[in-house]
């Protein structure tokens, strides 16, 4: 059984499981890294789910502002032992109902071609492809989702 524990980026389990994302970007990502890196600080992130199994963090994910009905999803992981038992899911849907709660209309992402599974887990729940938005448009590497919320 897992415990959904929502948090800010002041956890410091959610700034460790961070460290393991971070390291497998850095070699998914190759030179094209300290692009993305600069979107993804975590220092005021308000709304972070982790999530333990037995107490021991096994995932993590959080939301943010984008603009006055959109919150962006960030920083999702699982680290790859934990893959493929439906964490990443139970992540995004407390995220997207968190978002919900707080009167947000959907959430956004944006995520790379060089991650597939992560590819696949969006379209799994529900997201559907959009043009790159913000300080993603015209970057070919990324791919960019949105989703609706509703109850």
């Amino acid at each position: 059984m897992y415990n959904i524990v929502r948090t800010t980026s002041d956890s410091i389990h959610f700034q460790e499981l961070v460290k393991e994302l971070d390291s497998d970007l850095a070699i998914r990502d190759g030179a094209d890294h300290l692009f993305y890196a600069q979107f993804n600080k975590i220092a005021t992130i308000k709304y972070v789910v982790v999530v333990y199994n037995q107490k021991i963090p096994v995932g993590c994910g959080a939301v943010k502002e984008y603009d006055s009905v959109t919150m962006e999803v960030k920083r999702m992981f699982v680290p790859i032992h934990k893959r493929g038992q439906g964490i990443a899911s139970i992540i995004l849907n407390e995220l997207e109902k968190w978002a919900f709660e707080l009167g947000y209309a959907k959430c956004i992402l944006e995520t790379g071609y060089k991650q597939p599974e992560a590819i696949r887990l969006y379209q799994k729940n529900n997201y559907v492809v959009i043009p790159n938005y913000g300080q993603y448009a015209g970057v070919e590497n990324s791919v960019c989702f949105e989703k609706l919320l509703k109850k």
